[in-house]
Parts: structure tokens; sequence; C-alpha cells
């Protein structure tokens, strides 16, 4: 089936059970001072913490994890679920992706002396 199938299959199920749950929300991207509000759209964002990407391909692509860390980061998220209905089995095609950055004030430390060291 497509995506938007299951899209609206899960966001009715979810929203059943009690979640908040939008759909195709919009992620939006400043790049060079230049603000695209809708750069990127997520499929499902659930309770506004937690972004599910769907997808019905028979594997899931480097490419498709890539997606979801890029949404993570954008909305400053820290996980995320890649389900793929195209998977052999429900277990095989859900993927977990966590964004695993976190800025600290270490980070920015070591960010500004890597910089600032003379070479």
């Amino acid at each position: 089936m497509l995506e938007v199938v299951y899209e609206l299959t899960l966001e009715r199920m979810l929203s059943d059970r009690g979640l908040q749950v939008t759909r195709q929300v919009q992620v939006p991207l400043t790049m060079a001072g230049l603000l695209i509000e809708d750069a990127f759209r997520v499929d499902l964002l659930v309770n506004s913490r937690l972004v599910v990407e769907l997808k019905s391909v028979e594997q899931i692509a480097p490419v498709h994890l890539k997606q979801v860390n890029t949404y993570l980061r954008l909305l400053n998220l820290p996980l995320g679920l890649l389900i793929n209905f195209g998977a052999a089995t429900f277990k095989q095609g859900v993927r977990r992706v966590v964004n695993r950055h976190t800025q600290t004030q270490n980070s920015l430390l070591r960010l500004y002396r890597d910089h600032a060291s003379p070479n």
C-alpha cells in the first residue's frame, strides 16, 4: 500500500489511544540567512516529541535514517522512529533513531579551542 494509507491509519490508532498526533508537520530550515518554512515534512509528530517517518519499501536505505536524523536535529528532538511497512515483519521494519548531539558547555569550549589553536 501507499505510505499515506499507513500514515492515516497510524494517526487514527494513536489518536484513539489518547496521544496527540499531527500529520505532515513542516520542518523549517534556515540556511545562508534564508528561512525556508516548509523545507521538510515529518510524516507524524507524536505528543510534539516523537518523530515518526513512514516508508513502504523493500529495504531501508541509509538515506532514510539520515532523513530522520535531519528532522530530529532541526526540531531539536531526541528520538524518532523509522517504520518500513514493506519489510517482511513489522519488527524488522521498525528502527529507533536517536539524536545524540547535545550541545554542552564542554563541546562549545572544545570547538572554540580546536579552531583557536595555531597550526
